[in-house]
Formats: structure tokens, C-alpha cells, sequence
């Protein structure tokens, strides 16, 4: 079995409370409000992004199993050049099926430096689930979310946004606009912020559909 993907210990620096011992350990619902009322900082793009991308990928293709773990893709604001972004890398990794990655995956990754949480997928408490990480560096500043989901979750249709961001600078722009908004008005309250901006990516992503799928077919007819 690979060794373990966690790097050098960091729970003595990570800038939360760490139960010492003798003290209680933070419940899960405790744990979700401390990472959903961390601040949001909204940053001009970063041309590092893509290099942290591609060696957390070489990471994790290192040290997870290889017959579990297809393929990883970069998607979200940091994958979208000249796009302003929370300074997070979001990351899509396919696994063949998440009962084996929550039984093998996570103890490999779950550590200080990863944070685990079996996620749904919508709302509060809406299936399908999938396994998300936050990792952190040794400040306890997230770098990287780490999406685990099977082939066919919606997930993947993020690929699409992203592209179509890519495609149109001008609705990148306007989706700049709209973050830099957001993140003023929910600055400790992510599960807003996030929600704030579902509905401009539910469009976009309609549109991504129609506009690729129409590109495809007319590709096979020619």
C-alpha cells in the first residue's frame, strides 16, 4: 500500500484550536462552522496556480492507488487564466468508487494537513455524498480543495464552465465582477458566498453545454 500523502506534521502551527490532551475533541458540527466562517479573499490571478496544480496532482498520483484513481482535472477560478480567484486550488479527482476511497483514500490522506468531509453533493444534506479534503499549509492557510467524485457525478460539468470561461474573457470578467461582490457582502460566510453564485453558474453552464455539445456535432458531421 502507498505510504501516506501527508507531509511534515503542521497541527501545532494551523491557526485554529487543536484539543490538547485531556481536553474534548471538536465535534463535526463544530468543525464545519470553524471552515465555513473563515474569511474569503478574493486575489488577482496568480500565474502559480497552474504549477501548484500539476505538483499536488503528481502528489497525489504518487501516493494514492493507482487502480482507484483515474483522473485529476484543475477547474474552478484557478484554472481560468487572468481570472481573479480565492487563492485555493480547486481540484476534480475521479475515483472508481467512493466506498473503497473512504475505506483506503482517506486514511492516507486525512492528517493536519488534510481536513476530510464526507460532503453532499447539494444543500445541507442532499445525496449523492462525495469525499472533499481542504489542504493547508504549514501557516493552517488552505491552499487546495480536493473533490472526490465517481465518473458520472454533475460534478464534472464544472470542466464545462471552466472552458467556457476560458472561451469568453468577457463572461470571466463578469464573473470577476460578481465574486469581488459577493465576497465584500459574505466576507466570514462561505455557504452564502457560495450560494450567492449558483445561479450565474448554472446559466453558464447551460450555455457551456449547448455551445460545446453544437461544436461536437458539428465536428462529427464534417
Amino acid at each position: 500500500m502507498p505510504e501516506p500523502c501527508a507531509g511534515k506534521p503542521a497541527r501545532t502551527v494551523l491557526n485554529y484550536p487543536v484539543p490538547s490532551k485531556g481536553k474534548p475533541m471538536e465535534s463535526l458540527k463544530q468543525k464545519i462552522k470553524r471552515v465555513t466562517d473563515e474569511q474569503i479573499s478574493i486575489e488577482p490571478y496568480n500565474s502559480a496556480w497552474p504549477r501548484m496544480f500539476r505538483e499536488e496532482k503528481e502528489h497525489l498520483l504518487t501516493c494514492l492507488p493507482n487502480e482507484l484513481v483515474n483522473r485529476i482535472e484543475h477547474f474552478g477560478s484557478t484554472a481560468v487564466p487572468n481570472l481573479a480567484a480565492k487563492p485555493i486550488i480547486d481540484m476534480l479527482v475521479e475515483v472508481t468508487l467512493l466506498e473503497e476511497a473512504k475505506k483506503i483514500i482517506v486514511p492516507l490522506l486525512e492528517s493536519p494537513d488534510y481536513e476530510y468531509f464526507w460532503r453532499p453533493a447539494w444543500g445541507d444534506d442532499v445525496p449523492p455524498f462525495y469525499a472533499w479534503f481542504i489542504k493547508r499549509n504549514a501557516n493552517g492557510i488552505r491552499t487546495h480543495h480536493i473533490h472526490m467524485v465517481e465518473h458520472d457525478f454533475e460534478h464534472w460539468d464544472r470542466l464545462l464552465f471552466r472552458d467556457y470561461l476560458i472561451d469568453h474573457p468577457a463572461l470571466a470578467k463578469e464573473y470577476q465582477k460578481l465574486k469581488y461582490h459577493l465576497a465584500e457582502k459574505y466576507k466570514s460566510d462561505r455557504v452564502k458566498y457560495t450560494k450567492r453564485k449558483t445561479e450565474f453558474i448554472q446559466k453558464v453552464t447551460e450555455k457551456a453545454k449547448q455551445y460545446y455539445g453544437k461544436a461536437q456535432n458539428e465536428k462529427i458531421v464534417s
